[in-house]
This record gives structure tokens, sequence and C-alpha cells, in this order.
């Protein structure tokens, strides 16, 4: 099994806001073209109530003969207003009472949105294609209803309720290429305008339902321009919003799920500029809002999901991204914890080696090292815990005694050193705590299978024992084993640390086994770390038996 990298879990979408277009009388655009406003915000409360009784008393039973009636209705109305268009496009007035009839048309057609089991009539009397047409009209209302209709029609927890009809609409949808054509609506509609900022909230939770859907989507997300729009829109510089922060936290999903969009961020434009440059304004001052707090650890999860394609790390390099990261680091605001796993990710690794050798370089062992000391009593970041605070310092540790040249090395085993060994006792006392939390879980999990008749996947047993502490434990023994088998002060040291804790001086009877289980589940191709890992075991055994030759 291949060396196990823990990556962050995402967190879920928030449900946005549902809410219908509302007209007006439309006016003139600077582009000739008309614009439908909002409902006059003085209209009076009996004309709304006796609107909302009118649609009561006119609710109808949804079966085909109504579907098919609303969608032609649709089809008649889309093309008078398209013909009006034509006829009069320098005089909107003429066209005004056509567009508000496929509006109306177009808000007719939510009934349908509730009975999934119509889908597949929807999609063969061609629904789906005047949805496509209406998403590039040149009213940005239309386009919003649209949006709207669209985000109903496609809700998870309707599409769950029929899959037949569920793939009938989605298969549709992705022939048409909506993801191109919802892209290509959003410049239509302007976010200053609370009605077009709530249509392009439904156009990404269209994106958003798919994907929970159909996670293959994706790919259509990279290749049909909706990875690119993101990465603008959630690194824009300017105001907060919703939008910004919707962006933010699609952009993250596709970053760690799609290997192709990990592999798009550097292609057009530079995103890894883009995401550095917007986590910039983090380094000084925290988030203004809980939202904003979430869209900044939207930008820190794409960030880290983007440095597991290798290339990405070497342009998180040159970016300087090192740097931001060890002065947020300093800084103790909200991003530090953040920083701290995009370190993580930036130095694990082969493909780390370059970013371990720049840390060093500018001094991240300051930083880092007052952080291995003392780990953070409270964490403002709200989804970090001081073990993720513990893994990711180990972790980076670690990587930085495997991947730096022998002066690094030397540098950082100096640390261990210094100040009367006393980072040498708090690595000890790191490795007590994650082996009784890995024994712990261990004989919890033993206890389950006792109960249970369930085969066990070996495969899924390691990768939960990593997630319950035994990945640090891994990188706390090999850095403790490196340290012991070339510095002999800090090996006495951890000898009578661990007699006093344990009433066992035996230094390889603690660290032994833990690298003999890492080495066994080293991949193939991991043959340099296994070397390394036996080269540490040779040495301790050879120290132990020089002492006691003595």
């Amino acid at each position: 099994m291949a060396e196990i990298d823990v990556s962050e879990i995402l967190r879920a979408a928030i449900e946005p806001e549902r809410k219908r277009a509302r007209l007006e009388q439309p006016e003139q655009n600077g582009n000739g073209a008309a614009v439908m406003p909002s409902l006059s915000t003085g209209a009076r409360q009996e004309e709304i109530l006796a609107a909302l009784e009118d649609d009561s008393a006119q609710a109808q039973i949804v079966d085909e003969a109504l579907v098919k009636k609303l969608t032609g209705q649709l089809e008649k109305k889309q093309q008078k207003n398209r013909e009006m268009r034509i006829k009069h496009g320098d005089d909107p007035k003429k066209f005004m009472d056509s567009e508000i009839e496929l509006d109306t048309g177009v808000q007719e057609m939510h009934v349908i949105a509730t009975n999934p089991e119509f889908y597949g009539l929807l999609v063969e009397l061609g629904a789906i294609q005047i949805f496509v047409q209406l998403l590039a009209h040149e009213n940005g209302d239309i386009v919003g209803a649209t949006l709207n209709l669209l985000q109903e029609l496609t809700d998870v927890d309707i599409l769950n309720e029929s899959s037949e009809g569920a793939d009938s609409l989605v298969d549709a949808l992705l022939s048409a290429r909506i993801v191109e054509c919802i892209v290509s609506g959003f410049a239509a509609l302007n976010e200053a305008n609370k009605d077009d900022a709530d249509a392009l909230h439904n156009g990404l939770n269209i994106f958003e339902n798919i994907l929970e859907f159909r996670p293959e989507f994706s790919d259509d997300c990279v290749t049909q321009g909706l990875f690119q729009w993101l990465l603008k829109r959630a690194t824009q510089r300017g105001t907060f919003d919703g939008n910004k922060m919707y962006a933010s936290e699609l952009l993250a999903l596709l970053l760690q799920t799609n290997e192709s969009a990990r592999e798009e961020l550097t292609k057009k434009i530079d995103g890894m500029e883009l995401l550095l440059r917007a986590l910039a304004a983090y380094k000084r001052h925290d988030p203004g809002s809980l939202d904003e707090t979430e869209h900044m650890e939207n930008l820190f999860d794409a960030l880290c999901s983007s440095l597991l394609y290798s290339p990405n790390r070497k342009n998180f390099l040159e970016g300087e991204g090192l740097q931001l990261m060890n002065l947020m680091l300093r800084e103790r605001k909200q991003s530090r914890e953040s920083a701290l796993k995009v370190l993580d990710h930036a130095t694990t690794g082969p493909e780390g080696q370059e970013n371990c050798a720049k840390f060093i370089e500018i001094l991240g062992l300051r930083t880092l090292f007052p952080l291995f000391l003392r780990t953070p009593t409270k964490v403002k970041r709200k989804d970090t815990t001081p073990n993720e605070h513990e893994e990711h310092v180990c972790a980076i540790l670690a990587a930085l005694m495997r991947s730096c040249d022998e002066d690094a090395r030397q540098r950082i085993m100096q640390k261990f050193v210094e100040h009367e060994h006393e980072k040498m006792d708090r690595a000890v006392e790191l490795f007590l705590k994650y082996r009784e939390r890995v024994d712990k879980f261990l004989a919890r999990r033993k206890r389950e299978q006792a109960n249970s008749e369930e085969e066990i996947d070996n495969d899924r047993e390691y990768f939960d024992l990593l997630d319950g502490g035994l990945y640090t434990l891994q990188n706390i023994t090999l850095l403790l084993a490196d340290i012991c088998a070339h510095t002999n002060s800090a090996r006495q040291r951890a000898i009578k640390l661990f007699n006093m804790k344990t009433k066992q001086e035996i230094l390889s009877k603690h660290l032994i086994p833990v690298l003999s289980k890492y080495a066994e589940n080293l991949g193939e191709q991991a043959d340099e770390e296994r070397n390394r890992v036996d080269l540490f075991i040779a040495r301790l055994n050879a120290a132990e038996n020089a002492e006691r030759q003595q």
C-alpha cells in the first residue's frame, strides 16, 4: 500500500435561497435590449393577497396533458417573442408584452418541478432545448427565470424521487452542454441587482445539484468553462458576497475531486497567483463575518487540493507561497491553522523537496518550532482541532528531515539538542500520546468486530487507523528515529524519558514496532523510503548492542 496523504474533507455546500424572478414594466439598457425591473415596492398589500388567492384557485393537477400543454405554450411564446424582437428591435415597447408572456410561460413550468415522473416526457417534448435557448436570451430577467426553473428541476431531493426521470433530464442537460450555456448566460446578469444576483446563485446551485447526483459531471465543469469562471469569481477583488463564497466552495470541490481541474489551474491563467493574492488579504486581517471565514477556508482548501498535482508545487514555490504561509503563521490570525495545512501539503512526498529546502532558507524553523512545542488550546477555525494542528506540524518536520540536504538536517537536529533538549521532551510526549490513541482505537475496533459478522476490509482498516492517530504517530516516530540514530545526546535523553514514563528504557521496543508497520505498508515504488527506515532500525539496534557490550 502506498504511503497515505491525509486529506481534508470539504464542507457540504450551503443550500441557496430559492426565489422566482419578479416582473414589472421593462426598461431599455445601453444595448437597446429590454430589461424587466422588479415589482414595485409600493404594490398594495391587497393586490398581493388577491394574486395569491388567484394562484390557489387556479391550482392544477399535473398530468401528461398539462405537461404537453405548458411545454407547447412556452414554445409558442418563445417563438412569438423572437419574432417580435426581430421585427421591433429598435422599439422595446412593442415587444414588451411578448416578453412578459414568455416570462409567465417559464413561471408556469414550475409545477412540473415537483413531479419528476414527467421529466422523461419533458425531454421528449424538447423542453430542454427551449430552456437552453432561453439561457441565451437578451433579457437578463428571462435568463434569471430560466435559471430559477432549472434549479428547481435539478433539486437533488426531487431527482432522487425518480431515478429514471432524473437520468433522462440530466442526460439531456449534459447533451445540450448545459455548463457552457449557463456560464454564457451569466454574462447577461448584473450582480449589483439583487434579482440577478439571486439568479446567478441559482445557476451555481444547478451545478452543485448535478455534481451531487452525478459526480462525473465535474469533467464537463472543467472542459466547458465553469472552472475558469469559478476561479476568477472566487478570487475577484472587491466586496465579499454570497456568490463569491459559493464560487469558492464549488472551486474547492472541483479541485479536490478532479485531476483535470488541478491541471487546468495554471493553463489559461495563473490560477496559483490568483489564489495566493486572494489569500494574502487574510495575512494580517481576519475575515469580517462567519460567511467570509468560510470563504477563506474554501480558498485554502482549493490551494491544498491544487498542490496534489506536482507541477503546481513549483508554481506555489515561484509564487512565493511559502513566504506567505510563513508570514501567516507569525501573525496569529485566523488564517494560521490553514497556512499550516498548506505547508503540510506543499512539503510532503518527493515532490515537496524544493519547498522543504526553501522553507529552511526563509528561516521557517523559527516559526515552526514554537508551534511544535505548544499546541494552541483554542483554535479560531471551527473545523480545526488540536490533533490536526499536531498532525500538520509533525508531518512538516518529518518531510523536512526526509527531503533536506545534510546541512539543513543538522540545523533541525541541533534544534532538538538546544535548550536542554526541550523539543526532544515534546517529541516523546507526542509519541506517547498518539501511541495511546492508536491503542485505544485498536481496542475499540476489536470489540466492534467481535460483535459483527461483516468481512474485514484490511485496506479500509488501515485507512481508518491512520485517521485514528497512526499517521501522526508514524511521523513523530520517523522524526525520533532519525534524530536518535544520528545524535547521541538526543538518544540518551529519549531513553531517560521513556524510562521515566513507561519503565521501559530500551528505545527499540518503542520505535521499531511503529517503523516496521510503516515500512510494511509502503508501496512498491517507495524503495528509497523503505531503505531509510531499515537504516534507522539497524542503527538503533547497533547503538543498543554497543551499549550492552560496554
